[in-house]
């Protein structure tokens, strides 16, 4: 058996795979090439695997209850830092309705809320003793 037209075929697959390896399509690639990553979220893992960090868009729920007593919640874009524990404590989150900027203490009992709701703004301040103050304009 004659090993050199085995050699020569395989020489010239192993250029074409090289050729076609430097000019072929990249399916990877950013689509535009512009730099931006798109998605419908984002979560940041630290070295453990638990969840740091997370961006996304909480679809609308018209059932949903509010700490008020309204009903419905609107389509929402929510930016969360979250501690090791697995508790979110910066929450920053905006609607077509209102955004606002959640800081949580060792406790959900203690925060601080800067919302801009409609046409009004307030800020409320918590301390675990339950001591609340609510400043409006």
């Amino acid at each position: 058996m004659k090993l050199q037209p085995i050699l020569i075929v395989l020489t010239l697959v192993n250029l074409g795979l090289f050729t076609w390896q430097l000019t072929g399509a990249r399916t990877a690639d950013a689509a535009s090439g512009d730099g931006i990553i798109r998605g419908r979220g984002i979560e940041i893992l630290d070295a453990n695997g638990i969840m740091r960090a997370q961006i996304k868009v909480e679809p609308a729920n018209a059932d949903y209850v509010m700490p008020d007593g309204t009903k419905g919640y609107p389509e929402t874009v929510i930016f969360r830092l979250i501690t090791s524990d697995g508790k979110p404590r910066v929450k920053i989150t905006t609607s077509e309705e209102a955004s606002g900027l959640m800081l949580l203490g060792d406790s959900d009992t203690t925060h601080t809320i800067l919302q801009a709701d409609r046409k009004e703004t307030s800020l409320k301040l918590r301390n675990s003793e339950t001591v609340e103050e609510i400043l409006k304009p």
